[in-house]
């Protein structure tokens, strides 16, 4: 991973690498962090992932679709410094990484009610269930498990049609 590093450096002298406990992309720091005891394939695609998420100056999302869509752009641009330096990232391993983040997306979305997938709201805050209405709320790390709560949250009126 070092020669890898050493390549990056030179090809992006405006971006900043730390030594750190993982791999990541802060732009609040404009640094990517990077876990110098990682070693193999998996740790040189994770330098070009966070490397991508630089490249693109990615620095926020409001719903989480938007996460999944920064993922996918991130790992693109990786394919893509990453065959400007003769490596090659396993399509495989791109994909086992976006699951997560599909797999998160996708807990997140089940009613806690019905059980029915829904889309997240105009706010980016709540969930609302299309069949059910239940609305729910979900934290907005994406590192935490896939709470849903619908404590305090204000139902919407139901109305039935007179028969």
């Amino acid at each position: 991973m070092e020669s890898t590093l050493k390549q990056l450096k030179l090809a992006y002298p405006g971006l900043s690498f730390k030594p750190a406990h993982q791999f990541c992309w802060s732009p609040e720091n404009h640094e990517i962090s990077y876990k110098r005891s990682a070693t193999g394939d998996a740790a040189i695609w994770s330098l070009l992932h966070e490397t991508g998420h630089a490249l693109l100056d990615h620095s926020s999302y409001q719903a989480d679709f938007q996460l999944v869509r920064l993922e996918v752009a991130a790992w693109d641009k990786a394919k893509a410094v990453a065959a400007t330096i003769g490596v090659t990232i396993d399509e495989n391993h791109i994909q086992d990484c976006l699951d997560t983040y599909r797999d998160w997306l996708y807990k997140r979305s089940i009613c806690p009610t019905c059980r029915t997938k829904c889309l997240q709201q105009n706010d980016f805050v709540h969930y609302r269930c299309f069949n059910c209405h239940t609305t729910w709320r979900v934290t907005p790390s994406r590192f935490c498990r896939a709470y849903r709560s619908t404590k305090n949250i204000q139902q919407p009126a139901t109305f039935h049609l007179a028969k």
